[in-house]
């Protein structure tokens, strides 16, 4: 069981700012990224292509990272 943290725009595309998805042990940011366009769509896919994800204590974009138990999904953030 994998838990999702969905933030700022990411959330409001969901529906939500966390679920809990049943994963495989060995699945990997490409894995969890065709499951929630599966669940959620193409928009969502388009969106999750430019997001950044939190796996333990690691920011990356690197889809082949596997999963830890809690997984950020980080949406571009406009700064200023």
């Amino acid at each position: 069981m994998v838990e999702i943290h969905y933030f700022a725009a990411m959330a409001e595309a969901v529906g939500r700012d966390r679920e809990d998805l049943d994963l495989p042990a060995d699945a990997t940011i490409a894995d969890l990224c065709s499951t929630l366009a599966t669940r959620y769509g193409a928009d969502i896919a388009k969106r999750l292509a430019v997001c950044a994800f939190v796996v333990g204590d690691e920011l990356t974009r690197d889809r082949g990272t596997l999963l830890s138990p809690r997984v950020d999904v980080l949406p571009p953030f406009a700064g200023g």
